[in-house]
């Protein structure tokens, strides 16, 4: 069936067609697996070795990826300008047969280019239009380990409607304990006030003795320019001083996103943090979103796991799901 698949690389001409599929013909696909979100990376930071598979003049699926040296080995790896990569794939195209025929073009290609090994990281399925479980079984069925990262996330069919009434003992008491600090929460909109929470998040990125992913131009861009309609900053303040803030991303009605949360470490005593997911999740459900994804409370691909973080984000009745990576050597 392969031979009805065509696997070719993505080159800048197929950029309209490409984000077309992803956006609107795919069961998994989102903005973040967009070259409209992607190019927001500057030319060259990435060496772009993404797939296309065509049969006839349609696309049934698409990977972005790259190609990297691991220990002098050519691995093909999901694009690491975006959180999630792996098969992007058909809503025409979802069927066993089909899918069959993806991985057998897929791992031809492989072979033809003697990668040695793939390395893809799926989209959660709390993200994406259908289930995937059809590409989780044939990943299984061709030999591929599997990784995983934990992640929280709220339903809100499966949530009271009293938000705090959800929480435990000790996040409400927090929260209570919060409200005596007169601080105030708001949806920031301005490029000044962007700055600040870039600021927010620098320092609370100190503790980990890191740096924010984005520069501060590349989130100018994304509110600016590409993810107009996506990208949403929310802001703590303290009289006029911003403590603490998120940067959401929105998967259209379904998933309210926190990509970023961060305060001040000078002012945790105020309970900013609990403050800032309490009124989160109530703009989430205000604002007609189906989840809030927390993100994920894992390191070093999932191999180690922030016990605190992960006891934080429970603490506000949150529920665990998986980021499944998938990897397999291919010997030649």
């Amino acid at each position: 069936m392969a031979e009805n698949i065509d696997v070719v690389p993505y080159s800048d001409t197929d950029e309209f067609r490409w984000d077309r599929f992803v956006l609107q013909e795919s069961i998994n696909g989102t903005f973040l697996q967009s070259r409209n979100f992607l190019n927001y990376h500057r030319k060259g930071k990435f060496a772009d070795h993404s797939l296309i598979f065509t049969k006839g003049t349609n696309i049934v699926a698409v990977i972005p990826a790259h190609i990297v040296e691991q220990d002098g080995r050519k691995c093909l790896v999901s694009h690491q300008g975006s959180t999630f990569g792996g098969i992007v794939l058909g809503e025409q195209f979802k069927k066993l047969a089909n899918v069959e025929a993806v991985f057998e073009a897929f791992h031809q290609y492989v072979f033809d280019n003697k990668i040695d090994s793939v390395q893809l990281k799926m989209t959660g399925d709390i993200y994406t239009k259908d289930v995937t479980d059809i590409l989780e079984y044939y990943f299984f069925m061709n030999g591929y380990e599997t990784s995983c990262e934990v992640g929280y996330y709220i339903d809100f069919d499966q949530y009271n409607d009293e938000i705090i009434s959800n929480f435990t003992a000790s996040r409400r008491r927090h929260y209570n304990n919060s409200l005596q600090y007169n601080l105030t929460f708001k949806q920031i909109f301005s490029d000044d006030e962007i700055e600040l929470f870039y600021d927010v998040l620098s320092d609370n990125q100190k503790k980990f003795n890191k740096t924010p992913i984005h520069s501060i131009e590349e989130l100018l861009d994304l509110k600016n320019n590409r993810l107009k309609d996506i990208v949403q900053f929310f802001g703590v303040y303290s009289e006029s001083e911003l403590i603490a803030g998120s940067m959401v991303f929105c998967f259209d009605k379904n998933v309210f996103h926190t990509q970023y949360l961060a305060c001040r470490q000078d002012q945790t005593d105020t309970h900013a943090n609990e403050f800032l997911y309490k009124h989160l999740i109530d703009e989430a459900k205000k604002s007609g979103f189906a989840k809030l994804s927390f993100g994920t409370s894992t390191l070093e691909g999932g191999k180690v796991l922030n016990k605190s973080l992960a006891q934080f984000k429970e603490g506000f009745g949150t529920t665990a799901y998986v980021n499944r990576t998938y990897r397999k050597n291919f010997d030649f």
